[in-house]
């Protein structure tokens, strides 16, 4: 009988769970790079370190899916870290005149609500899938705030102009996606009352 490597193996020290852990240390990193205004490598540095979560964040959960290592701290782990890093990082740009703060507050605002909803979903019974929206949201969110962290100018282009043009994109898609999800958690309640009513 093989032997399952440790990689492979269920509990916190398979691959997928450490990717997941190493990218919440990442986050307090992020943080202290962006403490004061950091110099064009510096900056570019932060970049590095963003884009390296952000790409852990798909590797650990395809990898726990692979290999069939699927947890409950991962299944909690993996989206924390993920909006950690993505609320550190908008937080830390505002002082830095990076982002405006109510975009930040716009976008954590989505954020929030969506997340009591899903609460409010699972305790009634109901499973909401998620829409592409949705999906699209996180890719240009990601995208903007690896060409803002880049900032500075560099291969022909403002890195910060494409940055915010992104995040504005991002923010509409949050608002949309966010109203979306809204919208078919009211109609899955609306027809699980109507069956309810009728059941009666």
């Amino acid at each position: 009988m093989s032997k399952v490597p440790w990689y492979r193996r269920p509990g916190f020290t398979n691959l997928p769970m450490l990717i997941t852990l190493g990218r919440c240390a990442a986050v307090p990193v992020m943080v202290f790079l962006l403490w004061k205004t950091p110099a064009p490598v510096a900056a570019c540095f932060t970049m590095v370190v963003f884009v390296l979560t952000m790409i852990g964040d798909v590797i650990d959960g395809w990898l726990a899916r692979k290999w069939d290592i699927q947890s409950v701290a991962g299944a909690f782990l993996d989206p924390i870290a993920d909006k950690l890093m993505v609320l550190a990082t908008l937080v830390m740009m505002i002082p830095l005149g990076w982002v405006p703060a109510w975009i930040v507050l716009v976008l954590e605002a989505r954020e929030l609500i969506v997340g009591a909803l899903r609460q409010i979903a699972v305790s009634e019974g109901l499973v909401i899938p998620a829409g592409s929206l949705g999906k699209f949201k996180t890719a240009y969110q990601s995208t903007a705030l690896g060409f803002l962290l880049f900032h500075y100018d560099g291969f022909g282009m403002n890195a910060h102009t494409v940055g915010i043009a992104l995040l504005w994109q991002s923010m509409v898609l949050s608002v949309v996606s966010g109203l979306q999800y809204a919208h078919g958690y009211s109609l899955h309640r609306t027809a699980r009352l109507a069956a309810a009513g009728e059941a009666n």
